[in-house]
């Protein structure tokens, strides 16, 4: 009888060992367990503007055309404090349409502002963009500005040009703005975002994709001044292929006439998942 109760109370122990070891290796795998918690949320904000939520709850945002943009939803273009607090601002290049409210943006939440170094230092020597508030770097320069987020910046093929207005004179003035990039955003649980900025076609999108691997690539389809629909398409099946692509960078200017249909068309019999999106709506990944 003694014997019986001791293999009894053995067993039970043993299970309980058992039980506890799984909870804990369930535990240790959890996002909550991992610091990675949630969805990435993307809001679209027209043009090539996104707002970006991370995992953890960070807010990335990206070529902020807010209140000068015809496709803000009213929300933003009528309120800049509405997009939220902002941990992270990125900017692709100095054209109107992408740098916007950035400086804006950056004293507003006394966030830096990352890009391009040769755009960086006119902002400032301009006294547009406090030197403490910008942040230079240059192609296949990697950042991590926030703790688990990585930022490479990447090819674009594009051009630069910063237009202000001298308070001085009240006149507009050209000043030269180095070279667009594009970025690698990996967050902190491993999803990378490709924001090719403004682009044309370049067969290094290739090397990119395969160096990079992103999972979900945000590209301009409007034409004129980037690649039109078919370009695009061209580019994601051929040389990229990512697993999805939200188009964008069309619908808000008469030059630009791509369309969502003609890249949707274009990507006929492609596995690729497109991403349609629609300004002011968010989706989560």
């Amino acid at each position: 009888m003694k014997n019986s109760s001791t293999t009894k109370s053995l067993g039970m122990f043993l299970l309980s060992a058992v039980l506890l070891l799984t909870a804990g290796i369930a535990r240790a795998q959890s996002p909550a367990a991992s610091g990675v918690q949630g969805k990435t949320e993307v809001l679209w904000l027209g043009q090539a503007g996104f707002r970006i939520k991370t995992p953890q709850g960070k807010m990335i945002l990206i070529d902020p055309w807010i209140t000068g943009g015809p496709k803000t939803p009213p929300m933003y273009k009528n309120d800049l404090a509405a997009i939220g607090p902002i941990d992270l601002l990125l900017v692709t290049h100095a054209h109107v349409d992408h740098i916007g409210d950035a400086p804006a943006l950056a004293k507003m939440n006394n966030t830096k502002l990352y890009g391009p170094a040769d755009m960086v230092t006119p902002l400032t020597t301009l006294g547009i963009l406090p030197a403490d508030l910008g942040h230079r770097f240059n192609k296949t320069g990697r950042v991590t500005p926030l703790p688990g987020i990585k930022v490479t910046a990447v090819q674009a093929e594009h051009s630069s040009l910063l237009v202000w207005k001298n308070p001085a004179t009240d006149k507009l003035e050209s000043h030269p703005a180095g070279e667009p990039m594009g970025y690698i955003i990996e967050l902190e649980n491993g999803f990378k975002i490709w924001h090719m900025g403004d682009t044309g076609l370049f067969s290094d999108m290739k090397f990119i994709s395969e160096h990079y691997k992103p999972d979900l690539v945000m590209i301009p389809i409007g034409g004129n001044f980037t690649m039109a629909p078919d370009d695009a398409a061209f580019a994601i099946r051929t040389w990229v292929k990512p697993k999805m692509v939200i188009p964008m960078h069309y619908n808000s200017n008469p030059m630009t006439k791509g369309t969502l249909a003609e890249f949707q068309e274009a990507m006929k019999g492609s596995n690729i998942k497109i991403v349609p999106m629609t300004e002011g709506e968010t989706v989560q990944f």
